[in-house]
């Protein structure tokens, strides 16, 4: 088992507690935060086994999945806050 093995297992722990949270979570905030964990850690599996793999086609997808995640943050943000800037 070398470093990356560990690392995509730590990801997939990261994985897991984030949905827990999401699902158990005791405010929203909690919850939106726990979601934004979420998308980073799929973006960071994605990233892990795509060089586990020796795929250069899976950071194509790394770069569009981390765009996206970002807005999807930025929306979640404003949704908190009920849209006031």
């Amino acid at each position: 088992m070398n470093l990356l093995d560990i690392a995509i297992i730590g990801v997939g722990i990261a994985l897991l507690v984030s949905v827990y949270h999401i699902a158990r979570g005791p405010t929203g905030a909690d919850r939106i935060v726990a979601a934004d964990l979420l998308t980073f850690s799929v973006v960071a599996l994605i990233a892990l086994v795509g060089t586990r793999l020796g795929s250069i086609g899976t950071f194509d997808l790394v770069v569009i999945a981390t765009l996206v995640a970002f807005l999807a943050a930025v929306s979640l943000a404003r949704a908190l806050t009920g849209g006031r800037r």
